[in-house]
C-alpha cells in the first residue's frame, strides 16, 4: 500500500467534504479515491467517514486520526525538499586539463552556482579523465578527440624563450625559417605559422659543413594521447627531424624553465605560453592541434551536458566555441591532409 497516497485521499476528502471534489483536487478518478479510503478504514479498524448523509461527514475516528495524517504528509513533504536541497548541494566533480587558467575555472564554478549546481574542478591528465568519467567519480569531463571530429578546438604552437628589444616588449625567439624569425609582434599578436620542416638543422657555412643543433620539442602530459603522439611523430619524420628531437616534457615547471632558458621549444596552447611569459607561434598543421568534447558520466541518470557548462569548460581549456578554428596561414584542410597520410 502506498501510505502517502492513501493519506492524501483521506485528508483531501476531509477538506473538501466531498469524494468527487477530493478526487478532482488530487487528479484521480473518484472510484480510486474511494478504494483508497476503504483500504485505510480496513487498516485502522473503523470508518473514517459517515456515508449515510447527503454530505460526507467525518467520523469521530476520522477526526481523531486527522492531525496524525496531516503530520505524516507534512513530514514527507519536508523530506522531499531536504532531498532536493541535498542533491543541489552535492559537489559534482568536473575533469579538466592541467594548467587551465584559474580565472576561467572560477567562471565555471560561478556558472554552476548561478544554476543551483555545486561544481568541483579536478585537473587530471587525459587518460585519467576518461577513466574517472567511466567509473562515475567524475560527473563531467573534457575529453581529447582528434581535432577534425571535435566540438571544440585548441590551436597548438611552439613556445620559446622571450627576448627584449631595447625599451620594448618581450618577443619570441622561435626557430628560424630561411633566416627570418617567426616572432610575436609588439602588443601580443601571433607570429607567423611554424612548419616542422623549419626546425631542421641548417649548415652554418659551406667551408666547415657544420650544422646548427635544433632545439628539442617538449610535449606536455595533455598531449600524451595515442593519436596525438602518433601524428606528431609521423609529422616530425616527414619533416626530416631526428626521432629523438620530440620527447615528453615531464613536469610542466621543468619544461617551462628549459623553454624560457632558450634550451627547448614547448608544444602548448597560446594562453599557456602567455601566462608564463614565453613567446609563441602557431603550428601550421591543424591536424596537430588539440580537439575536445565534453561528456557526462554514463553512470548518472542523465548524462546530458548542459550547453552552458560545455561552453565554459571549453573556454577554460583555451578553445573557442563549436565553430572550427581558423587555420593558420599556409595550413591545409586537416581532413584532406590526414586522408593523404593514410
Amino acid at each position: 500500500m502506498d501510505l502517502l497516497a492513501h493519506l492524501e485521499a483521506y485528508v483531501a476528502t476531509v477538506d473538501e467534504t466531498s469524494f468527487s471534489r477530493a478526487a478532482d483536487r488530487l487528479g484521480i478518478a473518484q472510484p480510486l479515491l474511494s478504494r483508497r479510503i476503504k483500504t485505510l478504514e480496513a487498516r485502522f479498524g473503523g470508518l473514517l467517514f459517515d456515508r449515510s448523509r447527503r454530505q460526507v461527514a467525518t467520523t469521530e475516528l476520522g477526526m481523531l486520526l486527522l492531525p496524525y495524517a496531516r503530520d505524516v504528509l507534512d513530514r514527507a513533504q519536508r523530506l522531499d525538499q531536504a532531498a532536493r536541497s541535498a542533491q543541489r548541494a552535492q559537489v559534482r566533480a568536473v575533469g579538466v586539463p592541467a594548467d587551465c587558467a584559474p580565472a576561467e575555472l572560477a567562471r565555471v564554478i560561478r556558472a554552476g552556482a548561478e544554476r543551483g549546481s555545486t561544481l568541483g574542478v579536478r585537473e587530471l591528465p587525459p587518460r585519467e579523465r576518461e577513466a574517472r568519467l567511466a567509473d562515475g567519480s567524475l560527473a563531467f569531463a573534457l575529453l581529447r578527440v582528434p581535432p577534425e571530429h571535435a566540438a571544440y578546438r585548441v590551436p597548438l604552437g611552439l613556445a620559446s624563450a622571450p627576448s627584449l628589444d631595447a625599451g620594448g616588449p618581450a618577443h619570441a625567439t622561435p626557430p628560424l625559417d630561411a633566416g627570418r624569425p617567426a616572432h610575436v609582434t609588439p602588443g601580443g599578436a601571433r607570429g607567423r605559422a611554424v612548419h616542422l620542416e623549419d626546425l631542421r638543422p641548417r649548415r652554418l657555412g659551406a667551408a666547415t659543413g657544420a650544422r646548427t643543433a635544433p632545439l628539442p620539442i617538449l610535449t606536455l602530459p595533455e598531449d600524451d594521447v595515442p593519436y596525438a603522439r602518433d601524428r606528431l611523430g609521423r609529422a616530425a619524420a616527414r619533416s626530416g627531424l631526428p626521432e629523438q628531437l620530440v620527447r615528453p616534457a615531464g613536469p610542466a615547471a621543468t619544461a617551462l624553465a628549459e623553454t624560457l632558458a632558450g634550451r627547448a621549444l614547448l608544444l602548448c596552447d597560446e594562453p599557456f605560453a602567455r601566462r608564463h611569459g614565453a613567446g609563441w607561434a602557431p603550428l601550421a598543421d591543424a591536424a596537430l592541434h588539440r580537439g575536445y568534447e565534453v561528456r557526462g558520466t554514463p553512470r548518472q541518470p542523465s548524462g546530458d551536458v548542459p550547453q552552458w557548462l560545455a561552453a565554459a569548460l571549453a573556454a577554460a581549456a583555451g578553445a573557442g566555441t563549436g565553430a572550427p578554428a581558423a587555420r593558420p596561414p599556409g595550413s591545409a584542410d586537416a581532413a584532406s591532409r590526414l586522408a593523404t597520410r593514410g
